[in-house]
């Protein structure tokens, strides 16, 4: 059993994983950090590939009309 504190947004929330022990020694080799770090990274690694899913599924689906042309001449702030 892994014993550890996940932070997300200013809370924490204890939690009791049962995780196969050579993968979570191979990831934190990766990671080069503890389990609670290493799960957290995980964890983020999660919510950006879900994010990049969802982004993708948008393909052909948006119009922007962009003139990159126009953007590129537009002078800077």
């Amino acid at each position: 059993m892994v014993y550890g504190m996940v932070t997300y947004m200013d809370a924490a929330r204890k939690v009791t994983i049962n995780v196969p022990e050579k993968l979570l020694k191979e990831a934190r080799e990766v990671t080069g950090q503890g389990i609670t770090e290493t799960l957290v990274e995980g964890l983020r690694l999660l919510r950006r590939q879900k994010a990049y899913s969802e982004f993708q599924s948008l393909e052909g689906k948006l119009d922007l009309n962009i003139n990159l042309d126009t953007l590129r001449e537009r002078t800077r702030r």
